[in-house]
């Protein structure tokens, strides 16, 4: 059956059973709500969310095993790009990313420059100036201070939220993400954004609302953030090498 829509809305879950059918009535609402066609990624959930999201009649993609963050998004870059699509929209399952932020983001990476290029990838910044305000960790503060001195260090362009899982994605970028070794399936976050950067994707940031999480449990709890602060500087560090150093042309 041929597609309807242009949008694809995916959205990876793991055991968020507990906000996933409020996201997905929450974008229903909004504007872009009957423009866009949604895809959640269950990555082997415990939980009922595969139940919730089949009872809102959305596609859902059930890993058997546990894959993680990064593999769940990888598929969905595969359907994407084998259903023609022309735009992606990533958006987290645990409420977080305001759906409101859907519209901004399809009006910000469908709208050409002065050049008539349009952008590649936009990223929800958390923390411009024209952002919400949004309250985080010191920690995490810490981790993003320093990714974005690493981003600006290896590509000269100015990242302020470099972790953000509120991105929109043009064709060129997800058919890209879903090759083979073109994708990081563990820690797709500042790591990405440089190896873009410095293979000449068009990357801009848009202020969007955010929310604190209230159910379920965060990836980076406890002292996963001071892991994940060392493997993502280490990533960073690699991507540069590959990309920047030794220049290796991946298009």
């Amino acid at each position: 059956m041929e597609k309807e829509r242009e949008i694809l809305i995916i959205i990876p879950a793991y055991n968020e059973g507990k906000t996933i059918g409020k996201l997905l009535d929450d974008i229903a609402e909004t504007p872009m709500g009957d423009k866009c066609d949604i895809l959640v990624m269950n990555d082997c959930s415990r939980d009922n969310t595969a139940e919730v999201v089949k009872s809102k009649g959305h596609k859902v993609v059930n890993h058997i095993f546990n894959l993680g963050y990064g593999c769940g998004l990888q598929t969905g870059y595969k359907y994407a790009s084998k259903r023609n699509y022309k735009y992606v929209i990533q958006m987290d399952a645990d409420g977080q990313h305001d759906p409101d932020n859907i519209e901004k983001l399809y009006k910000a990476i469908s709208t050409p420059d002065e050049d008539g290029n349009t952008p590649d990838i936009i990223l929800g910044s958390r923390f411009l100036k024209d952002s919400p305000e949004y309250k985080s960790t010191f920690a995490k503060n810490v981790g993003y201070a320093i990714f974005n001195t690493l981003i600006r260090i290896f590509t000269g362009k100015k990242i302020t939220d470099p972790t953000t899982g509120l991105q929109a994605l043009s064709r060129r970028t997800f058919v890209f993400y879903s090759k083979f070794n073109n994708f990081d399936e563990k820690y797709p976050d500042a790591n990405m954004i440089t190896q873009m950067l410095l293979l000449g994707y068009r990357v801009k940031e848009i202020p969007a609302r955010m929310h604190q999480r209230t159910e379920g449990t965060s990836m980076h709890s406890g002292l996963k953030p001071i892991l994940y602060m060392i493997k993502m500087m280490y990533m960073i560090f690699a991507v540069w090498i590959r990309f920047g150093v030794f220049k290796i042309d991946r298009n």
